[in-house]
């Protein structure tokens, strides 16, 4: 039996085979998303993995359900697992935006699902952290935004020698437009064409925006000045102040081809080319809105950063660290009258907070001994009786080979010295 196309099993590690996917480095991103945003004020949200149809037609256009995993549920409702979060988020925040002092800061790690075609660093599932700043206008809020996208990165080992983040503006772009066209009926089209043009050839693109009355020439000239408007200005002197100046740059190629973007919108590039965007995002002042039916209108902004490109990244660059599997203690049974006496002891070390296992059968002390090996214990540690018939518990260090006796009582104690 296989798994599905564009899905993923995840193996602890060592893995079976070097190209599969580590459940270890899967979480080891995870903690570093997690304390990163944290540490910068940001609270954790999930919502579930299948929505209402309608919530993501409402945001994309119906256009968006080829793209989805979406289906009539056994009630007969049109549903759809989750291609990404901010849908959802949108929906929770204008239910209960009341509740919560602005602005609000949250985050979340889902698994997202998409019916597209597969491709180097996309798949038909992954996870993702999301992180959005609800209701402030001012650009300090992206600023804050962009700071810890470049802190998330760093706390994996990245370095302004790996990444850049590349800054625009929709309001520059919705001028340039306005001013040279007038009508703003085929702006999202002119996005689009824009969002393609480093990756389209330069005939195709002239093409395709000739035909809305714009030439390649001046795009190029605009986006070869790349002049701040005072929004980008102050989000560089913020982060400028930060000391994080050196991971951002102005960039006129970045439009984002999403319909929702409203403003200040970026993406994150390892600068040597060899990936696709490490993560996007922008503001979206209207979509709460949208969403809510006019009931809620609140600014917002965030980024999403998908774990497949990231991983991959990661293992160019050799930042993923070894994981290992260890044991602070193997509880060594080898008289077995004294079985529960160390069930006992193997659960005070567990509650603890020690990671302690043993043989769940009887088995003879050099097969239990090797299992310790295996497994990487730092220590057994085994019970047995002395003259006077009191219980010993005998400590055993694997790499030092030092041994300790102390009461069954004190081996938490003692092995949480030795940490």
């Amino acid at each position: 039996m296989e798994r599905l196309p564009g899905f993923r099993d995840f193996y602890p590690e060592p893995l079976p085979q070097p190209d599969m996917w580590s459940a270890d480095a899967r979480q080891y991103i995870f903690s570093k998303w997690r304390q990163t945003a944290r540490r910068y004020g940001f609270r954790e949200y999930d919502g579930p993995p299948l929505e209402p149809l309608e919530l993501f037609t409402t945001k994309s256009g119906e256009e968006i359900v080829g793209q989805l995993y979406n289906f009539q549920d056994k009630g007969e409702r049109d549903v759809s697992l989750r291609p990404e979060m901010t849908p959802t988020l949108a929906r929770m925040i204008a239910a209960h935006e009341r509740s919560y002092k602005k602005p609000v800061k949250w985050f979340a790690i889902p698994q997202l699902f998409r019916y597209e075609r597969q491709q180097k660093g996309r798949l038909r599932e992954h996870f993702q952290l999301n992180a959005d700043i609800i209701g402030e206008k001012d650009p300090a809020a992206d600023a804050e935004l962009i700071a810890l996208l470049i802190d998330t990165l760093r706390s994996l080992g990245l370095t302004e020698k790996d990444f850049t983040v590349r800054l625009s503006s929709r309001n520059a772009w919705h001028d340039f437009f306005v001013r040279h066209h007038g009508n703003t009926a085929k702006e999202h089209e002119f996005y689009q064409i824009i969002d393609k043009l480093e990756r389209e050839a330069q005939e195709q693109s002239a093409e395709k925006l000739g035909r809305i009355g714009f030439s390649l020439e001046d795009v190029s000239a605009f986006i070869e000045k790349s002049e701040p408007t005072p929004e980008l200005k102050a989000i560089l002197d913020n982060l400028n102040s930060r000391g994080l100046g050196d991971y951002v740059k102005i960039d006129y190629h970045v439009i984002r081809g999403l319909a929702y973007y409203t403003g200040i919108v970026f993406e994150a590039f390892d600068l040597k080319g060899e990936f696709r965007a490490i993560t996007g995002g922008g503001r979206y002042d209207n979509l709460i809105k949208l969403i809510s039916g006019d009931k809620v209108d609140l600014p917002a902004l965030g980024f999403g950063m998908g774990d497949v490109v990231l991983l991959e990244l990661l293992k160019a660059r050799k930042l993923l660290p070894k994981f290992e599997a260890t044991l602070d203690a193997f509880c060594l049974i080898e008289d077995e009258s004294l079985r529960a006496e160390s069930l006992k002891l193997i659960q005070d070390l567990r509650s603890a907070g020690l990671i302690a296992d043993y043989s769940l059968t009887a088995a003879k002390s050099d097969k239990q001994f090797k299992r310790a090996q295996e497994l990487k214990a730092t220590q057994t540690v085994k019970l047995e009786r002395n003259q006077a018939g009191e219980l010993v518990a005998r400590l055993k260090n694997l790499k030092t080979r030092e041994e300790l006796s102390v009461n069954p009582a004190e081996v938490a104690k003692q092995l949480c010295g030795t940490h």
